[in-house]
């Protein structure tokens, strides 16, 4: 049996870093604010958990960004395919990541994509020429590496 999964990353600011990845990969930041406004109304979060971004609530400690063309739960904005969430923590990174997001860009694109990157806030860390292939090591706005192909 298959198992459902997303990828969570750790990280200091997740609002920051759910903005760059949808912009990075063409997801969708999730919007989970009809989530927010039923737990409020239960009376099971607080107004220390939520702020509002963009006119909508978003939880402080937690972002999630989701493929553009997978499901959607309606009724808490909780994406139902391949996402990725972000959620605060209170140490910093150390050291170098034991996992990894390769993107894909295409034959002939890569220079092109590690612009775009580099406009919306990566930095390059290093290019691999390696016999089989190369690519170009980068890292987001808090310095989790990854790698463009």
């Amino acid at each position: 049996m298959a198992v459902d999964w997303k990828l969570v990353v750790d990280c200091s600011d997740p609002l920051q870093l759910a903005r760059f990845w949808a912009l990075a990969l063409g997801y969708e930041v999730e919007d989970n604010s009809a989530l927010i406004d039923r737990l409020l109304e239960a009376g099971a979060v607080g107004e220390n958990d939520y702020t509002v971004v963009d006119g909508r609530k978003v939880w402080r400690l937690l972002a999630a960004v989701r493929h553009p063309d997978d499901p959607v739960d309606a009724a808490s904005g909780t994406g139902l395919g391949r996402r990725l969430l972000f959620q605060a923590v209170p140490e910093a990174k150390q050291g170098k990541n034991r996992l990894h997001v390769d993107l894909h860009v295409g034959p002939g694109q890569r220079d092109a994509e590690v612009r775009r990157l580099t406009e919306i806030g990566a930095k390059v860390l290093h290019r691999v020429e390696a016999q089989g292939g190369s690519h170009v090591t980068m890292a987001d706005p808090e310095g989790n590496e990854f790698d463009v192909q």
